[in-house]
């Protein structure tokens, strides 16, 4: 407990991370204010709050705000499905592979590309969501068009500025802003759950509670392990002779994580999973097979909504991973300073291995992120609620871990390099690269 106090005491004793900290809570405060505010010409005491399904679990990723028709209510998704839209074209189209290749003015013109799109997947997204779930009688406007084109405007609006804090939490403050936000909306319901959980299984079933609440630790740890888990490729470099002296070669270590892609893999998939629902939704009463996929990918315990979700997770962490790590760019930057490894040749053969070792470590890492991913459907078959389970592994389970690593890592980085304890004993996040 002393040690806590001390490291918090070394934390706000640094003013640039004060301020950053100090920031990323304003901004965090500035977003759940907004996920209350209700759209004008809508009474929100009319409006269904309903916690099941595909939109249970969006509305678990916003906060509240999706229910409660909020000026919030689309959040960052439409800002996430763009980036997936812009990062396929940039393996697909010449005209993208080129805006990669540009250094800091092609992620620019990207990043616009990625806003604009952004703005036509909030009109297509926006009146989804008015006609979808939204109850007619909780209108209060007459003029149905005037309240749809001004919802529109408000909801679009809302998932700019929702961008504008995500951008503004990554420059001015802790962790990423993105992942940031989508956390803070996934813990602020964590609570009420918990008690809603404890209040329906009630004394009588208070040894189960527990068991519960022992399996979601140990859920816990295990997400950590996957997420915080490495391979090391060892690298040695060769002796160099500087000033007239001889200085033997280090050996050093590449680490690869298991799960390399961090939590991208599991937003990714999620924000596509929202689309079958609300496709079939607009059709299915003209079309049995929209019905059926409406029905399905509504049902976070149906076969089909987990098999698809596992699949897309399996896909987006090998394309994730292709796109952020280059091998050839790697074993470039080790010819150069004179690095190789061990029984392997420099160039294209050690290219060759790290790509080898890429594929053997990123298969069983997409796969134990697919598992957790889809824990959720079967703790809701042992009889855990639909609330609480989405925290019992799943895509909330894995952000909240990986973003709170990562944030945990920056803050440590600021104590090592001021001389300072780090957050563990040994000086360092567990599992993190050297």
């Amino acid at each position: 407990m002393i040690k806590l106090f001390q490291t918090i005491k070394n934390i706000f004793s640094i003013e640039e991370l004060r301020d950053r900290i100090i920031n990323t809570v304003g901004f965090l405060i500035i977003f759940r204010l907004g996920s209350f505010v209700v759209l004008p010409g809508i009474d929100p005491s009319k409006l269904q709050h309903s916690s099941g399904g595909i939109f249970g679990l969006l509305d678990t990723f916003l906060g509240g705000a999706f229910s409660n028709a909020s000026i919030f209510a689309l959040g960052i998704m439409p800002y996430i499905s763009a980036s997936i839209v812009v990062q396929l074209l940039g393996v697909a189209l010449p005209y993208f592979q080129k805006l990669q290749k540009e250094g800091d003015s092609g992620r620019k013109k990207m990043t616009q590309i990625t806003r604009y799109l952004t703005i036509i997947i909030c009109m297509f997204q926006s009146t989804a969501y008015l006609s979808g779930t939204i109850p007619s009688e909780a209108i209060l406007v007459d003029n149905r068009f005037l309240f749809t084109i001004s919802s529109m405007i408000i909801l679009t609006s809302g998932t700019i500025f929702c961008m504008w804090l995500g951008e503004k939490i990554t420059d001015k403050g802790i962790g990423n802003g993105i992942s940031m936000l989508i956390m803070i909306g996934i813990i602020s319901r964590f609570p009420g759950s918990l008690v809603a959980e404890a209040l329906s299984k009630g004394m009588s079933q208070a040894l189960l509670f527990i068991v519960e609440i022992a399996v979601l630790f140990g859920v816990v740890m295990f997400t950590v392990m996957v997420v915080k888990a490495i391979r090391r490729i060892p690298v040695q470099y060769a002796k160099q002779v500087i000033g007239g002296n001889l200085y033997r070669g280090k050996r050093q270590y590449i680490p690869v994580r298991v799960n390399s892609s961090g939590v991208m893999p599991i937003i990714f998939a999620q924000a596509l999973m929202f689309l079958p629902a609300i496709i079939g939704l607009q059709f299915a009463e003209n079309s049995d097979f929209f019905q059926y996929i409406a029905t399905s990918f509504s049902n976070m315990q149906s076969w089909p909504y987990n098999l698809t979700f596992a699949l897309l997770i399996i896909l987006f962490t090998f394309f994730y991973t292709a796109i952020t790590i280059n091998p050839n760019q790697m074993a470039d930057d080790m010819k150069r300073n004179n690095g190789f490894i061990p029984g392997i040749k420099p160039g294209k053969e050690t290219s060759d291995f790290i790509s080898g070792v890429l594929d053997r470590v990123t298969l069983p890492g997409s796969l134990l992120l697919a598992l957790i991913a889809i824990l959720p459907a079967f703790a809701m078959i042992f009889g855990v609620s639909q609330s609480f389970s989405t925290f019992y592994g799943g895509t909330s389970l894995l952000i909240m871990v990986g973003v709170i690593l990562d944030t945990l890592q920056q803050i440590e980085s600021y104590l090592l390099m001021r001389s300072y304890d780090g957050m563990m004993k040994s000086g360092k996040v567990k599992g993190r690269s050297k």
